[in-house]
């Protein structure tokens, strides 16, 4: 592969560490309904797999059941309210994003977080004027593992999808990226239920920091040291 000329992310999991935000409310709302807190890692495992994940973790209910969509709400009405009080990016990835800045190397990301989420998130984060693109399952008609949010952050770089990189934590995100044509990168230190399972994903490449995905930039793809 030539010198790529965008990397792509997807959000939680990948380029954000959003756990522990996620832990402290869904724990919160189980503490009003007098519940223990439930371990961090049994909560972590699910956030990428979304809210609904998180509620059946966090009180055993599905969209069939009464109380589900009160939890749900309440849930992401606190989240929304707190969304990054201890979230922050991934060890290694500030680095990354400079060193890509600094190479003139587009960046962005899809994800399957709605904007209502992501936008505050990254602002919060000093990352919205940062990042190139930014697609949310609101701007498609069909959200990952589809491969229609990759081709429109692709269509709106103006870069085609064959030079661009899409790095995620879950085998949707690998799915999506290889359906959309680019290069994909499984994120081992994401927040993934079964590790075992990746090689099985069929991810070109699989990395377990942001160090390590610089290093394979630099190395593999531009002949540059950082």
């Amino acid at each position: 592969m030539k010198r790529p000329r965008a990397i792509l992310f997807d959000l939680d999991g990948t380029l954000i560490d959003t756990a522990p935000d996620f832990i402290r409310c869904l724990n919160a709302v189980r503490a009003r309904y007098k519940l223990p807190h439930l371990p961090e890692p049994e909560i972590r495992e699910s956030v990428s797999d979304g809210a609904r994940a998180m509620i059946h973790v966090g009180f055993g209910l599905t969209p069939e059941d009464e109380d589900y969509f009160d939890r749900h709400s309440e849930f992401l009405d606190l989240y929304e309210s707190e969304i990054a009080v201890e979230t922050k990016l991934f060890p290694g990835m500030e680095t990354l994003l400079t060193w890509l800045e600094e190479n003139r190397i587009a960046w962005g990301i899809v994800t399957n977080k709605p904007r209502r989420f992501s936008v505050p998130l990254l602002h919060a984060l000093d990352l919205h004027d940062r990042s190139d693109v930014l697609v949310c399952p609101d701007d498609v008609d069909q959200r990952k593992p589809h491969p229609e949010s990759l081709l429109l952050a692709s269509e709106l770089l103006h870069i085609p999808a064959a030079e661009c990189i899409y790095v995620g934590d879950h085998a949707r995100d690998i799915e999506a990226g290889k359906r959309a044509g680019m290069t994909t990168v499984a994120a081992r230190y994401g927040y993934i239920r079964h590790p075992g399972e990746i090689p099985g994903w069929q991810a070109d490449f699989i990395i377990d920091s942001a160090g390590e995905l610089l290093a394979m930039l630099q190395n593999r793809y531009t002949g540059k040291e950082a």
